[in-house]
């Protein structure tokens, strides 16, 4: 499967945000962004989203024509975890929050991904249209006609940047940057930002130069595989951010079929809580208002 993403800024930066990617299948997209914010913020969330749009067991191209989204996803980022999230400044890493969880959902992976640079705005069919996605959520949320939708980590990301003041946070997500397990989730990941919600980053094997391809790179990713338990899970849950906060949501219900990642302490009597648990999609079927 190839996706194409694309962020996008008016006024960049600290102008109205979006974010965009989209299936060269044409089967499915997805966009959103905030009010304000940085293009690369939206570069990077694109990327996240996209990610886990699709199976891990899925091989993925991601096209992209941000160099400095595809280097933090691929290259930058090694250093930077070998210097504890610093830069070769000594500074901390910008945007840390949604590299991170680019680097967990990469190393959690299970078929190969492989990340492609392409020219913007040169006629690319797929890149044109996630062009209009993320550019055009980032008019609507501006105007006020769309709520601000980003992966928690961006928003992370953005309140930990100069462009923050006077962004518009939706009350569900500001109850969930604020939730205790944010506290939590710091202490284990060692941030060296305010907050962090996805699991801790695991490393990845070395990465390969992709000879065919020009600003291309291959994957080489870890072979490790959930084994069957025969145990099971039960019970209601939360999805975050809520379908209906996507541009494409159509107002009915889904019907989801994918996995939970869960770390977390069960008791003796199989009770556990979740907290901003990973959710991979594998398909999903809208339902008409009478089912």
């Amino acid at each position: 499967m190839t996706v194409s993403t694309d962020g996008s800024a008016l006024g960049n930066p600290n102008g109205p945000m979006g974010w965009g990617w989209v299936d060269h299948s044409g089967s499915a997209c997805d966009a959103g962004g905030a009010s304000n914010g940085t293009n690369q913020i939206g570069e990077l969330c694109a990327v996240l989203q996209a990610l886990r749009a699709h199976p891990s067991d899925m091989p993925l191209i991601i096209e992209s024509d941000s160099k400095y989204a595809i280097q933090c996803s691929t290259v930058w980022l090694k250093g930077w975890k070998r210097n504890g999230w610093k830069n070769s400044k000594k500074q901390p890493v910008k945007n840390v929050e949604v590299i991170k969880a680019i680097d967990y959902e990469i190393a959690s992976r299970t078929a190969p991904i492989k990340f492609v640079w392409v020219k913007g705005h040169a006629g690319n069919e797929f890149n044109e249209k996630v062009d209009v996605l993320a550019h055009g959520y980032a008019t609507a949320v501006g105007n006020g006609r769309k709520p601000g939708y980003l992966p928690i980590e961006g928003w992370q990301s953005l309140l930990a940047s100069p462009y923050a003041s006077g962004v518009s946070i939706p009350a569900d997500v500001r109850a969930q940057l604020s939730s205790p397990s944010h506290a939590r989730h710091e202490n284990v990941s060692q941030s060296n930002s305010s907050s962090v919600t996805h699991e801790p980053s695991r490393e990845t094997k070395p990465q390969k130069r992709n000879e065919h391809a020009q600003d291309a790179f291959d994957f080489d990713l870890p072979e490790e595989q959930p084994r069957p338990s025969g145990l099971t899970v039960s019970g209601e849950i939360r999805i975050t951010p809520p379908p209906s906060s996507s541009s494409t949501h159509s107002g009915h219900a889904m019907h989801i079929r994918g996995t939970i990642s869960v770390d977390v302490t069960v008791d003796g009597n199989g009770n556990a809580t979740l907290h901003h648990a990973p959710l991979r999609i594998n398909q999903v079927e809208k339902l008409d208002a009478d089912n």
